[in-house]
């Protein structure tokens, strides 16, 4: 699999039109690992000039200003500032949610200048333009999970349901959707807390709206949701039945990449 390396290409005078930002999800989480894996088949398919930063990505510092130390989040904010501007990145796209909003939103206010993508936004426009083939009659059907910072906090609804679609499946949405849509429970550094007192966790509540839809497949585009949504499963003791998947997963599973 070609994943050229930002030091190298930039050594050699190129610039790549983008940064793939890999995210850690990507570099260390086994599951997610596959997601990163198939959007870099999907962007090779597509010969979309990109890079990434290998052993120079850090942490964007999102579970650190979520959990409150800014400190912590400001000093490795400005690292990857300076990287970027060290490569003179100027396009950057994300597999997670997370990355993309902070990347977006916050990092502009330390001095960041880059345009910042989430991947379902390229994708769905990449179709448009005809260079992904559209899959038409198969017959498939699934349920969505809108994460958190790609709905509410960025208003990115269509886009993710245009893939699908475009994919060959039908959507059978849960009654909570787009900015009515349950957390899967692990956003805003909850992740890496214990549960507070309740009579049951937002993950296997969630889940259990996605069972309600009748569907084998629940498809995300998030590595907090994929994590929280199959360990509802397990909870639930429906890990063999039902799959959960990304949606770069769903495009390279469909075109055989």
């Amino acid at each position: 699999m070609k994943v050229p390396i930002m030091s190298e290409v930039y050594a050699q005078g190129h610039k790549p039109e983008y940064l793939y930002w890999v995210g850690c999800a990507g570099a260390y989480d086994f599951r997610y690992k596959k997601v990163a894996r198939s959007f870099v088949k999907i962007l090779n398919y597509l010969n979309i000039d990109f890079a990434v930063l290998g052993t120079e990505e850090t942490c964007t510092g999102d579970p650190a200003r979520r959990a409150g130390n800014e400190m912590l989040y400001q000093m490795q904010a400005m690292q990857n500032i300076e990287t970027f501007n060290r490569y003179e990145i100027k396009k950057i796209i994300t597999t997670c949610p997370h990355c993309f909003n902070i990347l977006k939103n916050e990092y502009p206010d330390l001095g960041s200048t880059c345009q910042v993508f989430h991947y379902t936004e390229l994708i769905d426009q990449w179709i448009k333009e005809n260079k992904l083939p559209k899959i038409h009659n198969t017959q498939r059907n699934c349920t969505y999970h809108d994460p958190c910072y790609l709905g509410r906090a960025n208003n990115i609804y269509n886009q993710p349901r245009n893939i699908i679609k475009s994919m060959g499946y039908q959507i059978n949405e849960m009654h909570k959707n787009k900015s009515f849509a349950l957390c899967c429970g692990a956003g805003g550094a909850q992740f890496f807390k214990e549960s507070e007192p309740g009579t049951k966790e937002i993950n296997v509540l969630r889940t259990e709206q996605a069972l309600e839809t009748q569907t084998n497949t629940i498809i995300t585009s998030c590595p907090f949701c994929i994590t929280m949504l199959t360990d509802g499963l397990k909870t639930l003791h429906k890990e063999e039945e039902i799959y959960v998947k990304d949606i770069a997963e769903v495009i390279a599973d469909t075109l055989n990449l």
